[in-house]
């Protein structure tokens, strides 16, 4: 049973996290998938109590999930109107955001074709392009400002 768990101990551990029983199961349920997971914290913390029918606190969740984005385990996709979801797949690729279903798909990197970017400025250099790509309905109910 421990070397079941093995992984997941180490990954805890190289991220400076000690293995908890909470903090096992989050990090059996993100990477012990075979698909890529995109997830918010609050979506992890209803599929969380779900499947293991405990509560836990979103500081436990934030502090697990920002501890493995910094170790480079995961990939923080910031959109636009403060949303933010994670993904356990840290290659280079891009997304489609559904604005009706409020999730992200992957796309593959050569799938994008990035052909000019502006003139970067002196003393950077580019470290990543990822192009997220709005997608939704054609009724699609949409905000208009006045």
């Amino acid at each position: 049973m421990i070397n079941e768990y093995k992984p997941y101990i180490d990954r805890l551990k190289s991220s400076g996290l000690r293995a908890t029983k909470q903090r096992l199961a989050i990090c059996k349920m993100l990477f012990g998938r075979s698909e890529t997971f995109h997830f918010s914290i609050e979506n992890l913390k209803k599929i969380f109590e779900k499947n293991t029918k405990n509560r836990i606190s979103l500081a436990t969740l934030y502090n697990t999930v920002n501890a493995f984005r910094k170790n480079g385990y995961l990939k923080e996709i910031s959109l636009k109107g403060n949303k933010t979801f994670f993904d356990t797949n840290t290659k280079n690729h891009h997304h489609f955001y559904d604005e009706d279903t409020g999730k992200i798909l992957d796309i593959k990197n050569e799938d994008i074709l990035v052909s000019k970017v502006s003139r970067i400025p002196n003393g950077k250099k580019i470290r990543e392009i990822e192009v997220t790509v709005r997608i939704a309905s054609d009724n699609h109910n949409r905000k208009i400002n006045n």
